[in-house]
């Protein structure tokens, strides 16, 4: 796949405000949605990459697993050994022993599980979970366990019905979650049952525009200006709520499903 500039251009879009939430600057109250958008680009990135590698005749699970742990973990092994130094001075002993913990399920992409056993991703207490932030990571990794070999199964009954599959399958995710959200709000935050729509979403785009030319000119300019706008309102405009809740869910599925139509260079 190319270089896309105006997806790196969103991925910033997306991170900054995740930061400004945590560090509570207003107005960012819904800068936590950032996540959300970086599950729909990485389900269209990797969709995308897939599909070609398939038509190609190149898709290897051996090699795709091999260049998501070279990618990863690298990094991964820095943060943990940077935070571990961090810990060891301002971690009490209890602190430290959940810390080891999450350590140990970092590195097998199971810190989401973990967490939702342990925390409110929204509590006070969440500030002493330094790899709180890896939940995330869990879910997508998760997510990349089984659905390459789905995708590469379905090709051989087409196109279609590779995306009819996928679609029933995020309707299926997006009605769980959006019941789990008002039932078990923690479980709908961090478990990939709940999540897996997300990235799905993405797929779902990648599927839709594989061999077709993209949108240019004036469409892919007015599409660029509503996401951007759908962007701006989650994050400014979403009041953090006591609990994970599903009443803004139905607009967080159009709004970064919406925003990956950034196919147009930046306006």
């Amino acid at each position: 796949m190319n270089y896309r500039a105006e997806i790196d251009g969103l991925r910033a879009i997306a991170v900054v405000p995740v930061l400004f939430f945590h560090a509570a600057i207003y107005p960012f109250s819904g800068g936590y949605v950032g996540v959300d958008i970086f599950f729909v680009i990485s389900g269209y990135l990797i969709t995308g990459i897939l599909l070609n590698e398939i038509e190609q005749g190149s898709f290897s699970v051996v090699g795709f697993y091999d260049r998501r742990i070279r990618r990863i973990y690298p990094a991964l092994f820095a943060t943990i050994v940077v935070t571990a130094i961090a810990a060891a001075f301002v971690l009490y002993a209890d602190d430290l022993k959940d810390f080891g913990q999450s350590v140990i399920a970092t590195l097998t992409f199971m810190s989401n599980v973990l967490f939702w056993h342990e925390t409110n991703y929204f509590a006070p207490n969440a500030e002493f979970k330094p790899l709180l932030h890896t939940w995330s990571l869990a879910v997508e990794e998760q997510f990349y366990v089984l659905f390459p070999l789905l995708l590469s199964v379905l090709a051989y009954r087409g196109r279609r019905s590779q995306f009819a599959v996928i679609a029933i399958l995020t309707l299926i995710s997006f009605a769980a979650a959006d019941v789990a959200s008002l039932r078990s709000p923690a479980s709908a935050f961090f478990l990939l049952p709940f999540r897996a729509w997300e990235l799905s979403v993405g797929a779902l785009l990648a599927l839709y525009e594989n061999g077709r030319s993209r949108p240019a000119g004036r469409i892919a300019s007015i599409a660029a200006i509503v996401g951007l706008l759908l962007i701006a309102y989650a994050i400014v405009g979403l009041i953090l709520r006591p609990r994970f809740r599903g009443d803004g869910r139905c607009f967080r599925f159009v709004e970064p499903y919406w925003s990956c139509i950034l196919h147009s260079p930046p306006i």
